[in-house]
C-alpha cells in the first residue's frame, strides 16, 4: 500500500500503485502524454487526487535523480524535414515539463561529436538525434550513460532505436491512388537516385503496379529534387510518351515543375495527365496550380513518437530496438481528382 506517512509527500510510485499501473504509464497520464486510455487516466488522476499528489511533488517522483533535460540533435536546422519532427518532439515534451538542448551540427562529424559532450556535460536524461534524410546514419554508440532515440535517418546499428518513414508504402500508397483514379500509362520523376529515399518509393510504386500487371512508362527518371529538373523531365516524358495519364514525383518540388510543363504542352491536370507528389510540403503543395495531391510523411507524428519512445527509456520501461518504419498518408487535391 502507498504510504500514510502525513511527512511524507506523495511520489509517482505512490500515485501508480494507487491506481494499479506502472510508473510510466502513471507519468504519461499525468502529464498529457502517450497512448493512455481515457479510464486510466482518470484513475491515475484520481489517485494523484486522493494522495494530494502536487506538481512540485509529481517533479520530485517524476525527475528524481534526473535533471529533466533532454538533447535534440540535429545535422540540419534549416532542412524543412527536421523542423517539423522537432515541433512534434516539443509537443510531446509539455510546456514547462521538460527543457530542451538544441544542438545543430551542420552535418558535420567532428561538430557533432563537440555537440555531444556539451549535452553529456548537462547530464541530459536522454537525446534525440534527428537526420535530413532517411539513410541510415552512424550509431552514437553503446556506451552512453542516457537513453537515444534516432528519427528520420535510422541508426545502422539494430540495437538503437530509430523512427524513420515509411518511403516504400508511400510509394505504394501514391500508385494505388493513381490506379483507383484509373489511370494506366504512369511514369515517375524522382531526385537524387544515392537518396534511400527515392530508392525506397520506387521500389514501393513498382511493386504496386507489378500487383496490377503493369509496369512505369519508361525508365524512372532520377536527378534532382527541383522544380528545374521537374520541368525538364516532364517535358522529355511528354516528348517521348505523349500517352502517359499520369506523373508519380518523389518530391512536391519535382511535381510542381511538371504541373509548369504540362501547361506549356497543353495538358490537362488532372483531366488528361494526373500529378501526384510527395511530403505534402503545405506551401508548396496547396499553392500549386491545381493544388497538389501528395504523400505526407506525417513528419511531427514522427517526432511525438521518438519523444514518447526517449520518455518510455527514460522511465526504464523497455523499448523495442531496431528500425521502427511509421505510417504515411495520402492527401488528395485537384492535381489528381477534379474540383466539383
Amino acid at each position: 500500500m502507498p504510504s500514510t506517512d502525513p511527512a511524507r509527500a506523495a511520489t509517482l510510485s505512490d500515485v501508480a500503485q494507487r491506481a494499479g499501473v506502472s510508473i510510466a504509464t502513471a507519468s504519461k497520464a499525468l502529464n498529457g502524454r502517450g497512448d493512455v486510455a481515457p479510464s486510466t487516466r482518470r484513475r491515475v488522476m484520481a489517485a494523484a487526487e486522493e494522495l494530494t499528489f502536487t506538481p512540485n511533488a509529481m517533479a520530485r517522483g517524476l525527475l528524481a535523480g534526473r535533471t529533466g533535460t533532454v538533447g535534440l540533435l540535429t545535422s540540419d536546422l534549416e532542412g524543412r524535414f527536421v523542423l517539423p519532427i522537432l515541433m512534434g518532439a516539443e509537443d510531446a515534451f509539455g510546456a514547462g515539463q521538460v527543457n530542451v538542448f538544441l544542438c545543430d551540427a551542420r552535418g558535420d562529424a567532428i561538430r557533432e561529436q563537440h555537440h555531444l559532450r556539451a549535452l553529456l556535460s548537462r547530464r541530459v536524461d536522454g537525446i534525440i538525434v534527428v537526420g535530413r534524410q532517411t539513410d541510415p546514419r552512424p550509431s552514437l554508440g553503446q556506451e552512453l550513460p542516457v537513453p537515444v532515440v534516432y528519427a528520420y535517418s535510422p541508426s545502422d546499428d539494430p540495437r538503437d532505436v530509430s523512427l524513420t518513414p515509411d518511403n516504400h508504402a508511400g510509394g505504394r500508397l501514391a500508385i494505388e491512388h493513381l490506379l483507383s483514379c484509373g489511370r494506366t500509362r504512369i511514369a515517375h520523376i524522382s531526385g537524387d537516385p544515392t537518396y534511400a529515399a527515392a530508392q525506397d518509393r520506387v521500389a514501393g510504386a513498382r511493386a504496386a503496379l507489378a500487383d496490377a500487371g503493369l509496369d512505369f512508362v519508361g525508365e524512372p527518371l532520377f536527378a534532382a529534387w527541383t522544380e528545374h529538373w521537374g520541368r525538364d523531365a516532364a517535358a522529355m516524358l511528354l516528348e517521348r510518351h505523349p500517352d502517359i495519364d499520369a506523373v508519380f514525383c518523389g518530391s512536391d518540388q519535382i511535381a510542381r515543375g511538371v504541373l509548369d510543363t504540362a501547361r506549356d504542352f497543353g495538358r490537362d491536370v488532372p483531366g488528361d495527365l494526373a500529378v501526384i507528389g510527395y511530403d505534402n510540403w503545405e506551401i508548396v503543395a496547396a499553392n500549386a496550380r491545381p493544388p497538389l495531391t501528395s504523400i505526407d510523411a506525417n513528419l511531427q507524428q514522427l517526432g511525438r513518437q521518438a519523444a514518447q519512445r526517449l520518455f518510455e527509456a527514460i522511465d526504464g520501461v523497455s523499448v523495442e530496438s531496431g528500425t521502427h518504419q511509421l505510417p504515411v498518408r495520402l492527401v488528395i487535391r485537384g492535381s489528381t481528382i477534379a474540383h466539383r
